[in-house]
């Protein structure tokens, strides 16, 4: 009786761990398709919050949210959220000077440095070997620039001095190119190296604030700061070629607004701009020189101030918990979180998964993807 009590005991052990083992596997195992990945809380709004970590939405299931994944680390508040396809992994900055690569496939924060100074919106290089991380635009120093991180180990491989309050960057997706917004100033980079190429400036009204760049790393189009529009750069020449100014709907005034936020749809002819106060979103004709305008809009909320694009081109998403069809230009589907309430970030990203592993990651700026290969 004994021995058949412990076979049974044994047994049923057996089973359980079996059975532990398969949901752990297949918590493991993402389906096929596109999600949006959004960290919280964000670092720069409070609107739509949640308790930190990942929020996960399907693309293709009407932006259903599908679970979440508890990274304490993102208390510290998230600053910056970007991602590179060669590596399969996304990278996060938080307030508090944490720079981490997190792995979508198996929900693991791979590695974390702390920095003294950073860590603001930082990116990637394509090919996933090197991280370039504003110092952040709360510093006011002879320092701030950039630090350069080995993208694998989490590393720090220099710093880069620049000018004050680096906030933005971006690295172009041929590789060839690293951008930094500071201080009324466009720097362009190369990427191989770190090595400044060109300083534009003075670009935008005053500050530090969003901007986007075209696919032929041809045009910049930089958000102002004391009004919702944008100036034009030519990068070619390095010289502001158009400042252009959204009007309000319905007095034709210039907005006196602040711009926080800029994206091209991935065809390159629009552009999407960001009104916080107004909760609007404006949209100019890029095929036209200047850009013309091309109507706007209206927001369920306010907030930070974000624009970006499913890789597709079919969606436009912002700091909102809208989800907004480009073409049509009207709100078609909330994000909601797992507490029922509606959930917004202005640090996402699309990630793409194809046979359980990570087959694209898209880019939290609205970049032009004409010349992408």
């Amino acid at each position: 009786m004994k021995r058949l009590i412990l076979s049974l005991f044994f047994s049923l052990s057996f089973v359980l761990l079996a059975g532990h083992s398969l949901r752990a596997d297949k918590a493991k195992t993402v389906p096929d398709g596109r999600y949006l990945y959004m960290s919280t809380p964000d670092g720069a709004q409070r609107e739509g919050s949640s308790t930190p970590g990942i929020l996960v939405f399907s693309i293709d299931d009407d932006h259903k949210f599908v679970r979440r994944i508890d990274v304490p680390v993102f208390s510290e508040g998230m600053r910056g959220f970007t991602g590179c396809t060669a590596t399969g992994c996304l990278y996060f900055s938080t307030t508090g000077g944490t720079l981490g690569c997190f792995d979508p496939a198996t929900d693991k924060v791979k590695w974390q440095s702390k920095f003294k100074q950073g860590c603001d919106r930082s990116c990637i290089t394509p090919d996933g070997k090197r991280i370039y991380a504003p110092t952040g635009w709360w510093w006011s120093s002879e320092k701030d620039g950039f630090i350069v991180v080995d993208a694998e180990t989490g590393k720090k491989i220099e710093q880069i001095a620049v000018n004050k309050r680096a906030h933005n960057s971006i690295a172009s997706l041929d590789g060839k190119y690293v951008y930094l917004g500071t201080e009324v100033t466009l720097t362009q980079f190369r990427a191989s190296d770190g090595k400044i190429l060109q300083t534009i400036s003075p670009v935008g009204e005053s500050g530090v604030f969003p901007y986007t760049v075209n696919s032929a790393n041809t045009r910049a189009y930089v958000c102002l700061g004391k009004h919702a529009g944008f100036d034009v750069v030519n990068l070619e020449t390095g010289k502001v070629t158009h400042r252009v100014f959204a009007t309000d709907p319905k007095s034709g005034q210039k907005v006196k607004h602040r711009t926080h936020g800029a994206g091209m749809n991935p065809d390159e002819t629009e552009l999407w701009i960001s009104d916080q106060k107004g909760k609007k979103l404006f949209i100019f004709d890029l095929t036209k020189s200047p850009p013309a305008p091309k109507g706007h809009v209206d927001l369920s909320m306010g907030g930070h101030g974000w624009v970006t694009f499913s890789l597709d081109g079919t969606y436009a998403y912002c700091h909102t918990p809208d989800v907004i069809d480009a073409k049509t230009k009207k709100i078609v589907a909330s994000l909601v979180g797992p507490n029922g309430k509606p959930f917004a970030s202005s640090k996402f990203i699309e990630v793409q998964f194809t046979g359980g592993k990570v087959s694209k990651i898209g880019n939290e700026f609205g970049l032009g993807r004409v010349n992408e290969k």
